[in-house]
């Protein structure tokens, strides 16, 4: 079944995790995305993490549904080849330090001359404007600057971080939602292609809620508060007697009282102050330990049962293990099957969001390298001749 971005082309001109993974999701739903990859070495996500005969896993997840093509961007017929890309594609995705592209000669005057149409994704560190447009920005600076450590751990700890990539994860989510904003005026008629200019810093910030009226009408700096939600009331770890813990969301008013009631203090259910997250709030440390002396008495197990017959939501932390294991991912098809190189077998997370129409799908894993150049030249009309003497040149591999 065709996907909702089936006939979207998307070239790929990223390394490493926000580009590719902003084009991943485009291709899990049907656009043909065209990754290029510098010869010789390609994508330096190829080497990342654990690896399967020499390619990472990671590599493998981030690049499905990917044609890669190996072209040296440092030489001319090599460009000429992008810039012809660029003239069929919808969509070019990019994540350069500003001013990389524009170096080569592949700037955005350059490529919106070619293809007026184009809508160009730009994912850098501070974005494309700015005094420190120019500094180098991954996402663990995204995520210090953004606001997001400042928030994260326990406040007797220094600031901790998330254990993904989640400022990259942030800002690709948001190139792609440039990207269908841009693409969607463009195919009704409204307009030409434009530029989508993603922050890694202000696509953290972005996601840090009330953060700046607070600070700016309350002089509130928010900071760290372990496993609770600031301000929102009950929301919390709590232990558990058998070592482990269960996440309990006590936060909206009817499922208070309901927590309250089956832990069997219905006085605190009743009482008047508490009526509301702003008069818990006040009182959340008195609320979190009588949760905490309420789950120490129980495992985890016994906690769960308790907490679901009585409507509260309630959860453990899974590790990967409790993931894979877990029937509900499985039901919803949150871990699939697929095949490596070699035969070997993997597990490989799902697709999400879930269309009822037009559900993504995974036709491929990551690629080797240059693995569709042949194909790629040949649908831009070059013969194997010409195919040939650019792969002579270096051009292309």
């Amino acid at each position: 079944m065709p996907g909702p971005l089936s006939g979207i082309r998307v070239l790929e001109l990223g390394q490493l995790i926000a580009a590719p993974f902003a084009a991943r999701l485009m291709a899990e739903f049907g656009a043909e995305v065209i990754k290029v990859e510098p010869p010789g070495d390609g994508d330096p996500l190829r080497r990342w993490r654990k690896m399967h005969e020499g390619t990472s896993l990671w590599w493998y997840l981030q690049s499905r549904n990917k044609k890669s093509i190996a072209v040296n961007l440092k030489s001319p017929d090599g460009l000429d080849v992008v810039k012809q890309l660029a003239r069929s594609a919808d969509v070019v995705i990019e994540n350069f330090r500003p001013g990389g592209l524009e170096k080569l000669g592949l700037g955005w005057d350059v490529l919106s001359a070619l293809n007026p149409n184009l809508v160009m994704v730009r994912i850098s560190g501070y974005g494309q404007t700015g005094p420190y447009r120019d500094r180098p920005g991954f996402g663990a600076i995204g995520e210090a600057m953004g606001g997001i450590r400042y928030t994260t751990g326990s406040p007797e700890a220094p600031p901790a971080r998330v254990g993904v990539s989640i400022g990259d994860t942030l800002a690709s989510l948001h190139g792609v939602m440039g990207a269908l904003m841009a693409l969607l005026r463009v195919k009704m008629g409204q307009g030409a292609g434009q530029v989508i200019d993603v922050s890694l810093v202000e696509s953290v910030f972005n996601v840090m809620e009330s953060l700046v009226p607070e600070y700016d009408l309350l002089g509130e700096v928010r900071t760290r508060t372990g496993g609770a939600l600031p301000g929102i009331t009950p929301s919390n770890t709590y232990p558990t007697r058998d070592g482990g813990y269960v996440v309990i969301a006590g936060n909206s008013d009817p499922i208070f009282r309901r927590l309250m009631t089956m832990i069997g203090r219905v006085d605190l259910a009743e009482d008047p102050a508490l009526r509301s997250n702003d008069g818990r709030s006040k009182q959340a440390a008195m609320l979190d330990a009588v949760i905490s002396d309420w789950s120490a008495a129980r495992t985890v197990e016994e906690a769960l049962a308790a907490l679901d017959a009585a409507d509260v939501p309630a959860g453990r932390i899974y590790s990967v293990a409790d993931i894979v294991a877990d029937p509900h991912y499985q039901a919803r098809g949150m871990i699939l099957p697929a095949d490596l190189p070699g035969g070997q077998q993997v597990k490989m997370p799902g697709i999400v969001p879930k269309l009822s129409e037009t559900p993504g799908e995974v036709r491929w894993q990551g690629p080797a390298l240059g693995q569709h150049t042949d194909s790629v030249l040949a649908d831009l009309g070059l013969d194997a001749e010409r195919i040939a003497r650019l792969r002579e040149t270096g051009a292309v591999a």
